[in-house]
This record gives C-alpha cells, sequence and structure tokens, in this order.
C-alpha cells in the first residue's frame, strides 16, 4: 500500500477488517515492522482522536513518530504557484513537502476543505501534492473530502456490535450551527457501499453528495422512515455540497436532532458519531449517555484502522 485515500485502497474489504480485528487483539505483535522507522504526521487542522489514535498506533508498531503542526510550531506555507510571496506567507509548500519527506519513511496528512474553491477541495490539492512530491507513501488523517481512517473505524465497529449478517445502517443529517466539511459523510457512504449492509442515507433537500460517494445508495428524506428498523443510525453535519450552496449552512432545524423518540423508531438500534459532537443539537444527552452509545468504542478503534493501514504501508516498503 502506498497511499490510503478511499476505500478501494484497501483492496478485499472483509480481509482488511479481518486484518484490523485480529491486530485489535495483539497489538503489539507487528512491532518489528516500524524498528527504525518514522511516521511524520502533518496537521493543518486541529484533532483529538487523529492525532492521538494514530500516533498510539505508530508507537505499537515500534515507529518513532514526529507531530508538525503547520500555522502553529511550523511557517506558514504558501500552497499556490506563481505569487509574490510578500505576505504571511514564509515557506512554499513545494519546497517544504520533499523537506519533510526526507525525515521520515511514511507521512500522514490532515488538511480540511476550506470552503473558498469547490475544484481545490474535490481535487485535494494539498493532499495529492503531498503524494506527489513527498517522494514517501502517504495517507490521509482527513482531507478535503474524505476521512478514510474514520470510516475504516466505523466499519470495524459495526462488525463487532452487528446482529445480523446484514444490518441495516443509516446515515442521517443533523443540525450544527457551523459549516462542516463534507468528509466524514463521503467517507462513511464510500465504505458502506462497499460493506455488507443496507445502507440509506437521510436529509434535508439541499444537502445531497457527490455521487461519486453516494454511488447510488438509497436517500430517504423522511428521517423518521429512514430510521425505522434501522441497526445503526449514524449522525453526522455537513454543509451543502451543490452549487450554487457550496460551504453554507441551509438549515438548523433541530427537528433532525437524534432523540429517545427517533431511536425507539430504530430496532435496538445503536448510535455511532465520529465526535467531537454538540449535545442537544446532534444528539441529545439520553441518546450518547445511553447504553446503545457506541460512540467511544467507535472512537476507540481509530487505532485499530490507523495501526493496519500503518502496517500495511511499512510491509511495503
Amino acid at each position: 500500500m502506498r497511499t490510503f485515500t478511499n476505500v478501494k485502497d484497501l483492496g478485499d474489504l472483509n480481509q482488511a477488517v479481518k486484518e484490523a480485528l485480529e491486530i485489535k487483539k495483539n497489538r503489539f505483535a507487528y512491532k518489528n515492522l516500524g524498528e527504525n522507522k518514522t511516521l511524520l504526521m502533518v496537521f493543518f487542522n486541529s484533532s483529538l482522536r487523529t492525532r492521538l489514535s494514530t500516533q498510539k498506533a505508530g508507537m505499537n508498531l515500534g515507529m518513532n513518530t514526529i507531530v508538525l503542526d503547520i500555522n502553529q510550531g511550523a511557517w506558514k506555507l504558501e500552497t499556490e504557484r506563481g505569487v509574490i510571496m510578500d505576505g504571511d506567507k514564509t515557506e512554499h509548500i513545494l519546497e517544504a513537502i520533499p523537506v519533510m519527506g526526507s525525515y521520515c519513511d511514511i507521512i500522514g496528512l490532515r488538511a480540511f476543505a476550506k470552503y473558498e474553491n469547490k475544484e481545490d477541495d474535490y481535487t485535494e490539492k494539498i493532499l495529492n501534492q503531498f503524494i506527489k512530491y513527498s517522494g514517501k507513501p502517504v495517507f490521509s488523517m482527513e482531507a478535503a473530502t474524505g476521512h478514510p481512517l474514520q470510516a475504516f473505524a466505523d466499519l470495524i465497529t459495526i462488525e463487532e456490535y452487528k446482529k445480523k449478517e446484514r444490518p441495516k445502517v443509516v446515515m442521517t443529517w443533523a443540525p450544527h450551527p457551523k459549516a462542516l466539511p463534507q468528509a466524514v459523510p463521503n467517507s462513511f457512504a464510500d465504505f458502506m457501499n462497499e460493506a455488507n449492509v443496507d445502507f440509506v442515507i437521510t436529509h434535508p433537500k439541499g444537502y445531497e453528495l457527490d455521487e461519486k460517494f453516494v454511488r447510488g445508495a438509497k436517500i430517504e428524506y423522511d428521517q423518521k422512515k429512514a430510521l425505522e428498523k434501522a441497526d445503526f443510525v449514524y449522525a453526522k453535519n455537513w454543509a451543502a455540497y451543490t452549487d450554487p450552496n457550496y460551504g453554507q449552512i441551509l438549515s438548523k432545524d433541530r427537528s433532525w436532532t437524534i432523540n429517545t423518540e427517533k431511536m425507539s423508531l430504530t430496532d435496538n438500534g445503536y448510535f455511532m458519531h465520529c465526535l467531537p459532537v454538540r449535545r442537544n443539537m446532534i444528539v441529545t444527552d439520553e441518546v450518547i449517555e445511553s447504553p446503545q452509545s457506541i460512540v467511544v468504542q467507535e472512537a476507540a478503534n481509530r487505532e485499530i484502522s490507523a495501526q493496519t493501514i500503518l502496517k500495511r504501508m511499512l510491509e511495503n516498503l
């Protein structure tokens, strides 16, 4: 594995999940793989779970880990060609990337959508520059359009908690005070469409996602109807994707908040969310604190998804 940006990079998805669950049984079984190898984690945006889980995954594999916070612990980087660098950007990304690559063996990158230019976001301009110019294997720790480490952890969690061979999984939009990227819902759809699940997406009209990720999945605009007999409810906010409203908040309708009444429509379903979560906007206290909430277990599996990816990359160095 040279890159990890989407579900296709994993190959056989069932085998990938099986491998992840085996790693979870013994996290230190492959510690020899990372001996004298260095993982560089580059953050253009803040993080809690991604930073801790990925660093822990590298350590489990015996790797040295370096964490670099762009714009905080490093020079501000210019990302555009042809500009006169007479502003607050001290270094160009095209020099910085190969320099970073010279200090490590594998690079993890986190760079959110800026919602300034849809083409820049959806061509993954920053991520692809790292892939092209670093000379090292690169994996996404959340990019402009995807968060595959999160979606892989979500699938691992569903595999652990499912009560039937083909569970019903519903991804529902929920209200939020800020315009959030489509990265998490895009990757969740990307993975669920390849998994053995009955996948349904529900959201208000105007919040349709990129068809590249949806790929013909069932869309139900009636949230309550979508939630009927669900085994897993994945709540997440995202801003509008379609033009001319790209990156905008179209609704803060609190009737879409996941509450006890909504969960009662499910088949004793589990509640999932990538975290951090805005309580009583995305989900009520009662639901997220209930025995059916598996958000903490889901977050813990971020270590496992990251370790599986790093193991595969180390095996191919």
